[in-house]
C-alpha cells in the first residue's frame, strides 16, 4: 500500500490517499471443472491436517505454503486442482512420509487398503538405497 499527500487543485486543500495495486485472483479449477479463488488458508489447512502429530513445526508448514504460492505464481489468472496437489505432495515426500501418506489417501482418494498399500510400496521402492554391485 501506498501513501500519497496530494492537493486539491480546485480549493487547495490537502488530502491523504491509500493506493493498493490490484491484482487478478488466481482461479483454482476443480475436478468437476468448477471454478473458485485460491485460498491460502485452505491449502495451510489441508497441510496442516497432513501434518498432524508429528514432529513438523508451524514455520515449516507456512514455509511450505509460501513456496507453493511462490510456485502457483507461474500460472496465469487459472490453476489445476491437481496441480497444485501434486506441488504438496512432492514437498511432503522430501519432508516426512507419514505426513505425505497421510495427505495422498484424501488427495488420491484411497478406497480401499490395497490402494493404501500400492502407495506404500511405491514409496518404499523410492526411498531404498541404491546398492553398488561388487565383482
Amino acid at each position: 500500500m501506498v501513501r500519497r499527500r496530494r492537493e486539491c487543485h480546485a480549493c487547495k486543500k490537502r488530502f491523504t490517499t491509500f493506493e493498493r495495486i490490484e491484482s487478478m485472483p488466481l482461479m483454482v479449477i476443480k475436478k468437476d471443472k468448477s471454478r473458485e479463488v485460491f485460498d491460502r488458508k485452505k491449502l495451510q489447512e489441508g497441510i496442516l491436517r497432513a501434518c498432524e502429530k508429528r514432529p513438523i513445526s508451524l514455520d515449516t508448514v507456512e514455509k511450505m505454503v509460501s513456496e507453493i504460492e511462490e510456485e502457483l505464481r507461474d500460472y496465469i489468472m487459472e490453476v489445476p486442482s491437481k496441480v497444485i496437489g501434486e506441488i504438496v505432495l512432492r514437498k511432503l515426500r522430501k519432508l516426512d512420509e507419514v505426513a505425505y501418506v497421510r495427505f495422498a489417501s484424501v488427495y488420491r482418494q484411497f478406497n480401499d487398503i490395497d490402494t493404501f498399500l500400492t502407495e506404500l510400496k511405491k514409496l518404499k521402492r523410492k526411498n531404498r538405497p541404491i546398492r553398488k554391485q561388487t565383482g
